[in-house]
This record gives C-alpha cells, structure tokens and sequence, in this order.
C-alpha cells in the first residue's frame, strides 16, 4: 500500500523584547539559575500581571507579515496543568480569541512550483521554565529565568506531506520574523522551536490518521530527520495490523529515533478559562495601519529590487536575502562605497565559503561591513591583485583584521613598477625558450605557463592582467 504523511506544525517563537510578557524581568538569555526572576513572572500570591505594549505590537506585526485576520478584540486564557517547570501551575495562553488567524504563507516546493501553507492561528503566550536534569546527582533542577518570557505561537493546518517543505516553509517564517526585528530566531538558544504533529494515511484517502506530536525541535536537521524517522514507525505499525496510539514524544538526537512521553492531552484536558487578572485587548484600524507603515521592505521585495537596480541574477539576489543578517551585511558593504556586483560576488563566494568552513551563521560571524568594502577598495585600486586579496580575507575573516595592515605587514602590496614587470618578462622568456617555441607553434595553453612563471618570480604580488598583457605583446615582437 502507497501512504501519504501529513503533518501540522506549532512553532513557537521567542520575542525580542527587553523584558517579560507581564513583568519588567530581563528576557536575557543566560545567566544564574533563578535570577531573571520576580514574584509575578514566579506566580506568587496577590501579584497582578501587566501587559508588555511592546509583545502585542510584535504580535500583530508578525500576525499582518503573515497575512493573517488580526483580531480586533482578543484576549488572555489560562491553560491549567502542573509541572515542574511552571511554578504557578497554569500557563497564560490565548484559546478563544488569539490575536490572528488565517493566515497564509507561500513556499517553494522541490519541483520549482509555489505551494500556500495556511496558517490557523497565531497567539501570544508565555513561556515555561526550564528543568535541568543531572545524571551524575540523580536530580532534577528548576531553572525559572525564562518563566514569563514572552512567544507567539503559530499553528498551521496539517497542509505538509514532505519534511522539504516543512523545512521550505521554517526558513520562510524565520526570514520573515527577523526581516520584522520582532525575534531573533536563534535555534539554538530556543529562540525558535517546532512541534511537528505527523500522521500517516493511504494515498487518495481524505480523512486523517492518528497523529503524533514531537516536542520542542530546535534544529532543520533535526526535524527532518524526526520527519523520517516517525513517517517509517507510523507506517510499519499499520502495516503490521497494529494501531497508532495518539501520544506525545520526544526526538533522540543521539539514537536517531523518537521515544514515547506521555499520552497527547487536548483542549479540555487543560480546563482553559478566562485570564481573571488581563482585560480584554481592542485593536483599533488606525494603531493596525500605524503598524502596516512601519513594516519593512521583505525579501520579496528586495530580491525585485536587487535585481533591478543591481542587475543581480535572480539566484543570486535569492541567496542574499534569504537570511537577514546577510541583507545587512550587503546593504552597509555597499553604503560603504563598494559596487553592489563585486559586493555581492564576494559574499556569495568567500564568505560563504567561509561561514561553511567554520560552520557559522552570519549574524555570529566577527566580519564587519567596512573590512570587506576596504579589502573590495584595495582591489579596485590595483593595491593588490584578486589572488591576494582572497588570501587576506581568509586571513582576516576569524577576528575582523584589518586588511590594510596585513597586506603591509605581509609585504602583499601589488608591484606597480612597470619596467619591473617587463624586465621579469624578459627574463623568464628568456628562460622558458622550449614554453615559447611551443606557444609559437600554436600552443595557447603556453601562454598561462608563461604568464605563471613571470607571477611567481614576482611572488604574485603584480596585477595577472597586466603581466598577461605584457607577455601576449612581448611574444607578438618578431624573434631576433
């Protein structure tokens, strides 16, 4: 039998604000155990929370980027359920009235074509505490710093039938957000992390498996792998005559599997009811239009606009775009003076190479804007050749160096003495008479061994054009 996975994702994200969604604690990541921490974002008795202005604004912009239906009055429901990690043994949350729904994002699917995932709601709510668990003391330990912390948590329909276009789709909305500056989307610090809600169906049929929910994904490579690893269980389960049991589990990086947690709960199982302590909140047309004004130019956008302006190639403004941190980057290299195509060249070529060899991500690199458009600027110059200049940039890449300083203290500046070039070419024509004859045979490829000769006597500090040029005329010269 022929099975089709369906899948809905809930990703949660983590809002750059400076403080709580209901208190003034430091939404900063890191720090001691239990010291981002206060009475209210704690859930001790006779605190009252405060709304953060600032989450409902992030909120509604990412809801609008989204296109979604903002709700216009919406409001704050408690989720009851007890665990370590929730000092107050209700989470504030949003059931009945978040505060955007319907929404719809495009993607790009592996065959080239558009595929529209619809978003079923997006709401706001705070996070949980953390546990700690330590093997070697056989304990577990609270760590409430980020109780309080404030996400939006976006739902879609279960409109996924390939880990490709769950992953398609992550990177869309984590372009989005960060374009919007309402997150910054740091997997690795749980600034974004994903649920993947995965069944099984024969294909051609309409109505939906038994699903599973795996918890809290917090890598691309992680989700597909999960993706495929519970799409093989769910299926060899049917195909042995034995149920899916709805349940939620966790993702084993180490084993590469999924393991059981707990039975999957539902609405009801939580007793949601009203935030007692929040008023409803009313979202007049004129603070949404207030917010569509200040919304940024997107990557759609951009790409347009590179290409028209810039004369980029559509692959190559779609690569620059893709993440934020590199449209900064490009955005201030060009500012800085340097031509948006060499600008551009060498961020798709060297610091991508780059960023791959040390395994980084752009906005964590120490590179600045103003040493790559001074290092473009030396090139453009004629100071130093292309050749040096990509051996200065992987020089300078790790810690910002500056490239004017190492190109003088490695001696690496470029050769303008012309009778010098001309003296060498003499020299090694002179020398190379076999490489010469072969040329004047009819053998271009002489030519680059030539040319190559007269680089490495000059220790590749003079400009390969110019030392071309004056090979191909001095070898043009009738022979004495």
């Amino acid at each position: 039998m022929n099975w089709e996975v369906v899948i809905g994702l809930e990703t949660h994200v983590e809002l750059a604000t400076k403080t709580k969604i209901f208190c003034s604690c430091t939404t900063a990541f890191g720090g001691a155990p239990n010291t981002h921490c206060c009475p209210i974002c704690t859930g001790m008795p006779g605190t009252l929370p405060v709304v953060n202005r600032m989450v409902v604004e992030f909120a509604a912009r990412a809801g609008l980027a989204l296109n979604c239906e903002i709700t216009r009055k919406n409001r704050f429901d408690r989720k009851n359920y007890f665990y370590p990690d929730l000092p107050k043994a209700y989470q504030v949350s949003q059931l009945y009235l978040p505060i955007a729904r319907n929404g719809r994002v495009p993607i790009q699917t592996e065959q080239g074509g558009e595929k529209v995932i619809r978003i079923h709601e997006l709401h706001m709510e705070e996070d949980a505490g953390k546990l700690v668990h330590d093997p070697w003391a056989d304990q577990t330990r609270c760590d409430y710093n980020r109780c309080g912390v404030p996400l939006i948590e976006i739902v879609t329909e279960p409109d996924f039938r390939t880990a490709e276009e769950v992953v398609a789709y992550l990177e869309q909305l984590r372009s989005t957000l960060e374009y919007l500056g309402v997150s910054d989307c740091k997997m690795q610090e749980g600034s974004l992390r994903c649920d993947v809600n995965l069944s099984v169906r024969p294909v051609g049929s309409e109505t939906l498996g038994t699903r599973t929910e795996m918890k809290n994904l917090n890598s691309f490579k992680a989700i597909a792998r999960a993706i495929a690893y519970e799409s093989r269980r769910q299926i060899e389960l049917l195909e042995e005559g034995k149920r899916v049991v709805q349940e939620t589990r966790r993702w084993d990086e180490n084993k590469d599997a999924t393991f059981s947690m707990r039975s999957k709960e539902n609405a009801q199982d939580y007793r949601y009811f009203p935030e007692p302590d929040i008023p409803p909140l009313e979202l007049s047309e004129a603070y949404l239009e207030q917010l569509r004004a200040r919304q940024p130019e997107m990557a759609q956008a951009r790409r347009a606009r590179y290409q028209r302006d810039y004369g980029l190639p559509a692959s190559d403004a779609g690569i620059l775009t893709g993440q934020k941190a590199l449209v900064d980057f490009f955005e201030a290299v060009i500012a800085l003076g340097a031509p948006p195509r060499e600008a551009a060249n060498w961020m798709l070529g060297e610091l991508m190479r780059r960023l791959k060899e040390e395994g980084q991500e752009p906005k964590s690199m120490a590179l600045t804007p103003g040493t790559l458009a001074k290092l473009i600027g030396m090139v453009s110059a004629g100071r130093i050749n292309r050749n040096t200049a990509v051996k200065v940039f992987r020089a300078i890449f790790p810690d910002d160096g500056d490239p004017e300083e190492y190109v003088q203290a490695h001696g690496l500046e470029q050769v303008q003495d012309a009778g010098l070039v001309e003296r060498t070419v003499e020299e090694v024509l002179s020398n190379q008479t076999a490489a010469v004859a072969d040329f004047r045979a009819g053998n271009v490829k002489a030519l680059g061994f030539l040319v190559g000769q007269v680089m490495r006597q000059l220790k590749g500090k003079a400009d390969p054009q110019a030392v071309n040029r004056a090979v191909s005329e001095r070898l043009k010269q009738p022979e004495n």
